[in-house]
Formats: C-alpha cells, structure tokens, sequence
C-alpha cells in the first residue's frame, strides 16, 4: 500500500517538476514545447533564461553576432528597467526572439486569470521600455508548471517553451563552467532541440555569467560544422 502511495507521489510531483515533458504536458497539447521542428538545415534552438544583464548580455550579443546566430532571450520582469531597455532593443534589432520567464517557482500557484494578467503585464512592460512585443512564449522557473499555468497559457494564447533533455547548463553539485557546458552538450544535440543556458541569475542580475559567453561562442562553430543551423523558438511581435 505505500509503495502504491509513494510511487504516486512521485508522479504527481514530477507532472509539475519534471525536467522533460511529462503527464501535465501531453494533456496540454501544442500548449507545451519541449521540441522544435528538424529544420531545413537541420536547426537547434539557442535559448538563454534570466537576463537582460548588463554584465553578460553585451558580451553574448556579440558572440551571437559575429557568428551570425538568432537565439531566443527569456527575461525576467524585474530585470528589465531603463538601463537594461538598450540591450532589449538590440535584441529585437538583431532579430533574437524575446520571451518571458519568471523569477520564483511561485507562478505555478497563480490562477489563470493571475498569470495571465501577470504576463500581460510584463509583455506591456517591455514594450514600453524597448519599443516592441515579445512574442507569446513563456519559460517558468525551473519548468515548474501545474494545470492552472497552462488554463492561464490559453487565456492569453501563449506556449510553455521547455527545453531538450540533458540539454541546460545548470549543475547541482559544482560550478557552471564553459567546459562542462561544451561537454554536455555539444555532442549531444539533434535536429528540433532546444538548448538553455542563463546569462542571468534571477537572484544577482548584475552577476558576470562567463561561462555562457565562453561557451556560446565555442558551441556555435561545433554545432555548425555538425551541419546545424540557428533559429529563436518564436518570432517577436513588432
């Protein structure tokens, strides 16, 4: 009988917090993105969560430039403010996507007229400071996600956008470094995957993320000599 209980526990605390697509996901339907399409060249999908930051965002823009990459940027609402508003235009200009993101895992405990009044909120907000919409794609803290975030989704028409498996930068136990990142995942992306590294912390939003830099920059050129190409998940609205 506890066996019973506790196996489903587990599986009603990771239909909320599983790192990959899971039972709350397959009921929501194309609600929920945890994969794109191959692409033709073949395409994955550069994603970076918890910026703007002036510490790392300038340096990534550049990187993404110079190798001619588009990517997708999930920023936070609070880190986006007058100073920061320069690096959201830039990424509007060098047509990356911009999407939101949030900073607690409490968004899953929002009723869906909560969340979607929220995100409207933040979406208005950027548009104000930056002079266009992002588009209608949401990454919630750590994928924690729940029925209510999803109702919420719909009443606002927007996609919970995941990511691969295996494919962040995160570690649990020691230091984000360009190395493990490159290491992790350079050799095991396809075609449709989408890929997540931070060039903010939703705690510090001024901490220097190197290791993202670092590591975009050298994933890039080994992902295209593999024969893939870049694109953002979605197209920001104008």
């Amino acid at each position: 009988m506890w066996i019973v209980v506790l196996v489903g526990m587990g599986i009603v605390a990771l239909a909320h917090t599983a790192p990959a697509p899971f039972i709350l996901d397959a009921m929501a339907g194309d609600r929920a993105v945890w994969h794109m399409p191959r692409g033709d060249p073949p395409t994955v999908y550069l994603t970076y969560d918890d910026g703007p930051n002036p510490a790392t965002t300038p340096d990534l823009l550049d990187v993404l430039a110079r190798e001619g990459a588009r990517a997708t940027f999930f920023l936070i609402d609070r880190h986006v403010t007058e100073e920061t508003a320069p690096l959201i235009r830039r990424m509007f200009a060098e047509g990356h996507a911009v999407a939101l993101h949030s900073a607690t895992r409490r968004y899953m405990l929002f009723s869906p007229s909560a969340l979607a009044r929220t995100l409207t909120d933040a979406a208005d907000r950027i548009e104000q400071l930056a002079g266009a919409r992002p588009c209608r794609a949401f990454r919630p803290h750590a994928g924690w996600r729940g029925g209510e975030m999803y109702a919420g989704l719909r009443h606002v028409d927007y996609q919970l956008i995941g990511w691969g498996w295996m494919l962040w930068d995160w570690n649990w136990f020691r230091a984000r470094t360009a190395d493990s990142i490159v290491k992790r995942l350079a050799d095991r992306v396809s075609a449709g995957d989408i890929i997540v590294m931070h060039d903010g912390d939703e705690s510090a939003p001024r901490k220097d993320q190197r290791q993202t830099v670092d590591a975009t920059a050298r994933l890039i050129p080994a992902l295209r000599a593999r024969g893939f190409g870049f694109a953002p998940v979605c197209q920001s609205s104008s």
